[in-house]
């Protein structure tokens, strides 16, 4: 392998926490419409936004038939009417979106972490699948824009993860060998499986329980050098208290 000179990252589910500003929002919206929202409402919410983002990743729907089918399965269910023309599907669920978006945040160790490793010399990146818009505006509202050299979305750059062309495409963009760039991701066959089918060092990682240790661990064993990084940053961050991820 080569030398360590960038690190790319996803982004829902890895530095941005997409499930609870999922479900926060999705709270917000199912209320609003005079539902109880229990657990299983927000599963089934959930359920049906894996189900048909997934369809649109693999190019069965568009982005915006995903968000239609998505109040056409969840909530005749429970009981709510939807409107039966686009214009109204679309409209309905702008009141989702205006409550997801207000729910937006970032892991808590996520900026910490992307800071260190700029101070480090490394070059950052993103690599995400969904829209250039809200990905872009994803990175602004919660802080985490300022922190990356490249952002690549799978709408502007014509590729989806797991396909190693969106990988090779980061690896060009950050201007190093695909040999030269850890990726971290949270899903083992989109981020994982892809990035090593590209030819890069990958982590897994579970934000939710901790995300900046075993990035930095990850990045003192491939880089081959300073060995001592991920327990030198642990001592830098001791004494800091740990806040809530939802």
């Amino acid at each position: 392998m080569g030398t360590l000179r960038a690190v790319g990252f996803d982004l829902d589910g890895t530095l941005f926490d997409h499930r609870g500003s999922a479900r926060a929002g999705a709270s917000a919206f199912l209320g609003g419409l005079g539902l109880d929202v229990t657990e299983a409402v927000l599963d089934a919410w959930c359920a049906a936004e894996d189900e048909q983002f997934e369809r649109w990743r693999s190019g069965e729907i568009s982005f915006q038939e995903q968000r239609r089918e998505r109040l056409r399965s969840v909530l005749p269910p429970l009981g709510i009417d939807v409107p039966d023309d686009d214009v109204g599907l679309d409209a309905l669920f702008e009141d989702y979106v205006r409550a997801y978006r207000a729910s937006w945040r970032a892991f808590p160790d996520a900026l910490p972490l992307l800071h260190r490793l700029r101070s480090r010399g490394f070059r950052l990146g993103v690599l995400t699948n969904g829209t250039e818009e809200q990905q872009r505006d994803k990175l602004a509202r919660t802080g985490l824009d300022g922190a990356f050299d490249v952002v690549c979305t799978s709408e502007r750059i014509g590729f989806q993860k797991p396909d190693e062309r969106a990988f090779l495409t980061l690896a060009g963009e950050l201007g190093v060998a695909p040999a030269d760039c850890l990726f971290v991701g949270d899903d083992p066959a989109h981020d994982i499986a892809g990035a090593r089918a590209a030819g890069m060092w990958a982590v897994l990682v579970d934000p939710a329980a901790g995300l900046r240790d075993v990035v930095l661990e990850e990045v003192a064993r491939t880089r081959g050098v300073r060995h001592d990084l991920g327990r030198e940053e642990r001592d830098d961050h001791a004494g800091e208290c740990a806040q809530p991820d939802e």
